[in-house]
């Protein structure tokens, strides 16, 4: 069910607008397609959907989820083992280092979520 608190996009990737989800009729969701020459109007089922065969549409709803970054160091043993550090690790206890690999990457709410340690 589309729902006011929360963001969406097109499957197309395109911004969203919902006005209202509680609509008379078969397409109770409102709002409005940003294209290229401006905000459109548009209406879906209570799902999302733009049509009720089933078939994707590019004008379906698609929930736009917050993205969460995360930076971490990756230290790498000579034995091939290594352990994720949040924090930079104190190199001078680190007798068995043999690399350090500081990496950041983004993943979307609701992904598997990186060790915090």
């Amino acid at each position: 069910m589309i729902s006011m608190d929360k963001e969406y996009k097109t499957r197309e990737g395109l911004e969203v607008r919902v006005y209202a989800t509680d609509g008379a009729g078969p397409y109770p969701v409102q709002g409005a397609i940003k294209r290229s020459d401006g905000w459109v109007c548009a209406t879906w089922l209570s799902d999302g959907h733009v049509r009720r065969l089933g078939k994707e549409d590019r004008d379906d709803l698609i929930e736009v989820k917050p993205r969460m970054k995360f930076e971490r160091w990756v230290v790498f043993e000579p034995d091939g083992g290594y352990a994720l550090w949040v924090d930079k690790p104190n190199l001078a206890l680190q007798t068995n280092l043999f690399a350090l690999k500081h990496i950041s990457f983004e993943v979307e709410e609701g992904e598997g979520l990186p060790s915090s340690t």
